[in-house]
């Protein structure tokens, strides 16, 4: 899906899309359920951090590197083998996502060459900047067909301007008594569109996926649909499944309507059961066994 020229609310019209309405709805109340739950009250720092454990392993495991979650939590060295090298990187961008907010709101591009540089954790010269013509991508587990430099830059201007449009009609809203100002989607909405595209467009030479997904999260946190992000979608795409997962980006990337709205009502299933698993942790927590 092309955003070069859209306009000032270009996702509006996906929300009306056959089933993407009654996701929204879902996947509000499944973060209401956590976000209400009387442990979050006492103890949302333990289940943030317990979501962003959960959720780097479960991009991980996306991206091949499918470890058990205790595997995750005792290791300190994830510096061997590319198993371990793709879990380090998933853990780093989990980490270093919370401290963007800022920034993606005003230079999105700049949040995603951050993001690289951190997964990648090299200073070689194509880290942190959108892969020129010819440059190789390492993304093995994405066989869609990968466009050219010269149609990543300019989608990718399209994706940084959608943003801060979305952002700027966010701000205003709040600034002006909760007067809507152009418009905006829902952060599902949003979210999945940012997630699809950074997939589709595969813009730098590795890592891609995790950047996607760690995008994802931002937009679903600064959004204020996950503003303690405790409900890692990461968790929900891994339970789906990797064939499930490619299936709805082949979705994506049809840009027809029944495509987009399949994979809009993908990631809201991701989300749900990013939600359900905060809501299981919870529930240990308050019995004390965890």
């Amino acid at each position: 899906m092309s955003t070069t020229g859209a306009n000032a609310d270009p996702l509006a019209a996906l929300g009306s899309l056959p089933g993407v309405a009654e996701s929204v709805e879902s996947v509000r109340k499944s973060v209401d359920r956590v976000y209400g739950h009387r442990v979050m009250r006492r103890r949302s720092n333990e289940i943030t951090s317990e979501a962003a454990l959960r959720g780097a392993r479960g991009s991980g495991a996306l991206s091949g590197a499918d470890w058990a979650l205790e595997e995750v939590r005792r290791r300190s060295d994830f510096s061997g083998d590319d198993d371990a090298r793709v879990m380090g990187a998933a853990l780093r961008l989990t980490a270093e996502a919370g401290q963007l907010l800022s920034i993606w709101r005003q230079s999105p591009l700049r949040v995603l060459a951050r993001l690289h540089l951190v997964a990648a954790a090299t200073d070689d010269d194509e880290v942190g900047r959108p892969r020129q013509e010819g440059e190789p991508v390492d993304e093995p587990l994405i066989e869609l067909p990968l466009p050219g430099a010269a149609e990543v830059s300019g989608r990718l201007e399209g994706l940084a301007d959608l943003i801060i449009g979305i952002e700027g009609a966010r701000s205003s809203e709040r600034g002006g008594g909760g007067r809507r100002a152009g418009g905006s989607a829902p952060a599902l909405v949003t979210a999945a569109v940012v997630h699809g595209e950074l997939l589709a467009l595969r813009p730098f030479v590795s890592h891609n996926g995790l950047i996607a997904r760690a995008a994802e999260r931002i937009v679903l946190v600064g959004s204020g649909l996950d503003p303690k992000s405790v409900c890692p979608a990461e968790v929900g795409h891994a339970e789906l499944g990797r064939a499930s997962y490619l299936a709805a980006l082949d979705g994506y990337v049809s840009g027809t309507p029944e495509g987009m709205a399949a994979w809009i009502g993908h990631c809201g299933r991701a989300i749900e059961l990013g939600a359900r698993e905060s809501t299981a942790v919870c529930e240990a927590l308050q019995r004390g066994a965890a």
